[in-house]
């Protein structure tokens, strides 16, 4: 079902210099306004939540542990001001100042949201990374961002030797830092004293980038309030809307669980944290926990599709999934729709260099465009670049992605060359993604450029060899890389996984 063409911008039907977000611009804080993440997410939160849905109500339940803890609104409000004048006015963080990077090497635990945004409201950048990484790639990591302070649990073995200002999040002073504001005034939003420009770095978030190589990504305050203000916009269109009860399998450290984490705080609903996935543990909280919307991948989605263990489970209080990595087909969410009919699939499709999601299916019409990953997200501007000759193209022609937005990362921090490749001098960035549009606005992405074969001169997308393979009926699996060839430079060739008998 296709939108009406009258909606589409002149710019997006020519194949002109930028195809506009067709959702309405959402107002955003004044750039000039001094203004946390964290400030804006809180004082959003009591200023627009109705009250019914705190102080009772659980902001974060941790089902990881053997008892499972759980922590309400007025007791998180209360620890993040505790710890963020702790980090002001306690003489252990004498040393610490605004503009220092925090290393938080944990998995996810209740702690860590207090910890985050903590840290942002005095102005500390936090740089939390996977604590499944080598000492090396930790190494490598502490020497990029060169942390003041680390805030750590059980993984401070994989530190490196005679790392100095470590924080254990489980230790008895740790938990002291959580009650401090009642020995001392301790300000929700931060010490008014402190000045934290929007432009100011709030997170340095690792990723491959769009070459490859790992990276440190800098996303500032700007970049998380408006992600946050696109949220709102959308919560404003459902005033109705009960409150959500969301089960976070996704890390922390990871910007689709931290855009989701901000999401949670920005409208008062709970999160059920979960500390390692498993796919028994989701469907086991679920039930437990009366999930209603769960962030998900793909292979989740197929998963719950074709096991037969999923029937075991009462997930009959799931209304919503929120799916990312890669766009869904007319078949698989067919038999999701037959197998769940009450619950909806929003797509969404975004980097840690964009803050998260860039586009969305946010109505159900627009969930049945498949194939799509949905429409570009309030204030953010697209462009379709042929790689090689740089011409901007039309509707229906696949070329290189390029974004242009306030949620658009300041760059990748001590890595000038990289930013330099990734953004140009006008602000677009260079997501390295093969992608078009279609006459409606929808964005479909194809494959990744650098994976790209290259046979004869022609770049085939091993996504669509993919898709095409994963059609037959005896496949279950199937991936696509280049061989090289004497004759054509690279030929496709296919590992398959046949199905099980």
């Amino acid at each position: 079902m296709g939108m009406e063409p009258a909606l589409i911008p002149e710019a997006v039907i020519a194949g002109k210099q930028k195809s506009f977000s067709l959702r309405p611009k959402v107002p955003l804080p004044p750039e000039t306004q001094n203004l946390s993440a964290a400030s804006y997410a809180i004082s959003t939160l009591l200023s627009v939540t109705p009250s019914n849905r705190f102080p009772s109500r659980s902001a974060f339940i941790d089902s990881s542990t053997s008892k499972p803890v759980a922590i309400s609104f007025p007791e998180f409000f209360s620890q993040v001001s505790s710890l963020s004048s702790a980090l002001r006015h306690h003489s252990f963080f004498s040393f610490l100042s605004k503009g220092q990077i925090a290393f938080v090497l944990s998995p996810t635990k209740i702690e860590i949201p207090v910890v985050y945004l903590a840290l942002i409201a005095v102005g500390v950048i936090v740089s939390p990374s996977n604590p499944a990484s080598t000492p090396q790639e930790i190494e490598y990591q502490i020497n990029l961002t060169c942390p003041s302070i680390i805030f750590v649990t059980s993984t401070a073995h994989l530190l490196p030797p005679n790392t100095k200002n470590v924080i254990h999040i489980d230790s008895a002073f740790f938990k002291s830092l959580l009650t401090y504001a009642s020995q001392s005034s301790g300000n929700i939003h931060g010490d008014d004293d402190i000045i934290i420009p929007q432009s100011h770095p709030a997170f340095v978030l690792y990723s491959s980038g769009t070459t490859g190589r790992m990276k440190a990504v800098v996303i500032t305050n700007r970049n998380l309030i408006s992600m946050m203000a696109n949220t709102k916009a959308r919560y404003d269109e459902e005033q109705d809307m009960n409150p959500q009860v969301l089960l976070l399998p996704l890390p922390l450290f990871h910007v689709f669980g931290l855009s989701m984490m901000m999401r949670c705080i920005l409208f008062g609903d709970t999160i059920v944290l979960m500390n390692r996935f498993d796919f028994i543990g989701m469907l086991r909280n679920i039930e437990q926990y009366l999930i209603t919307l769960i962030p998900v991948s793909p292979l989740l989605i197929v998963a719950m599709v074709k096991l037969d263990l999923v029937a075991k489970f009462n997930l009959s209080s799931l209304e919503s999934v929120a799916c990312g990595g890669a766009p869904l087909g007319r078949d698989l969410t067919s038999r999701f729709a037959s197998r769940f009919p009450k619950v909806s699939i929003y797509q969404g499709y975004g980097f840690t260099e964009s803050t998260a999601a860039v586009t969305t299916s946010d109505r159900r019409e627009e969930t049945l465009v498949y194939g799509s990953a949905g429409r570009l997200l309030n204030n953010l501007e697209a462009k379709i670049v042929d790689p090689v000759s740089g011409v901007v193209l039309g509707p229906g022609q696949p070329g290189e992605l390029w974004l242009r937005g306030p949620t658009i990362m300041a760059g990748y921090l001590g890595d000038e060359k990289a930013t330099k490749s990734t953004l140009d001098s006008e602000g677009w960035l260079k997501t390295g993604d093969l992608c078009k549009f279609d006459d409606d606005g929808f964005l479909f992405v194809v494959d990744r450029l650098k994976e790209l074969i290259k046979y004869k001169g022609y770049q085939v997308p091993p996504a669509e060899l993919e898709h095409i393979l994963h059609s037959h009926p005896e496949i279950d699996d199937a991936a696509v890389i280049p061989y090289p060839d004497e004759d054509a430079g690279e030929i496709p060739m296919a590992y398959v996984v046949k199905q099980p008998q």
